[in-house]
């Protein structure tokens, strides 16, 4: 796709996401209940087909509008690349959320360079190396976060609009 004309389709993501919730959550709903037996295996593939023609650098949108949260893992992982104390990372990049859980203070994530890079790429979050977890164990069971993903990421969209192709319901 063009850069002009993926552009075009970030901007419309949300909005295609929200036409295709109801449909979506009705599909999600029936397959956990009945998950097929072979559908991490079937994710695993859609997730490879997707990923071998998306560039994620063309894109960030989830550097630049959802936070991770960051676990003590990572807090660990991460200050010690940046030769901080932990508590001092923490102060700087992070804030508790209402879940109790440790995510960025600000959007976009401070690490995203001007070019769509990650300035922590080799220490980044569990959540960031997951995202959009489409390739998740048990699939069937991150259903809600499938579908808010598809409103942020244009692979997710993607690969849950071949998922009701390929497995219907």
């Amino acid at each position: 796709m063009e850069n002009e004309d993926f552009q075009k389709h970030l901007e419309q993501l949300p909005l295609l996401a929200k036409k295709k919730h109801a449909e979506n959550k009705k599909y999600f709903a029936k397959l956990k209940k009945k998950p097929p037996k072979d559908l991490d295996y079937q994710m695993q593939e859609l997730h490879q087909q997707t990923f071998a023609h998306t560039n994620c650098l063309e894109c960030a949108n989830c550097c630049k509008t959802t936070g991770p949260l960051f676990t003590s893992a990572d807090i660990t992982r991460i200050s010690k690349h940046l030769k901080m104390k932990e508590q001092q990372f923490i102060a700087t990049y992070l804030q508790i959320d209402e879940d109790n859980d440790y995510v960025l203070k600000e959007l976009p994530c401070s690490f995203l360079d001007h070019q769509n890079y990650c300035m922590i790429y080799d220490v980044r979050p569990k959540a960031c190396r997951e995202y959009p977890h489409t390739d998740r164990k048990k699939f069937h069971q991150i259903a809600s976060l499938t579908i808010k993903n598809t409103a942020i990421c244009p692979a997710a969209y993607e690969i849950v609009e071949k998922m009701k192709k390929n497995l219907p319901m």
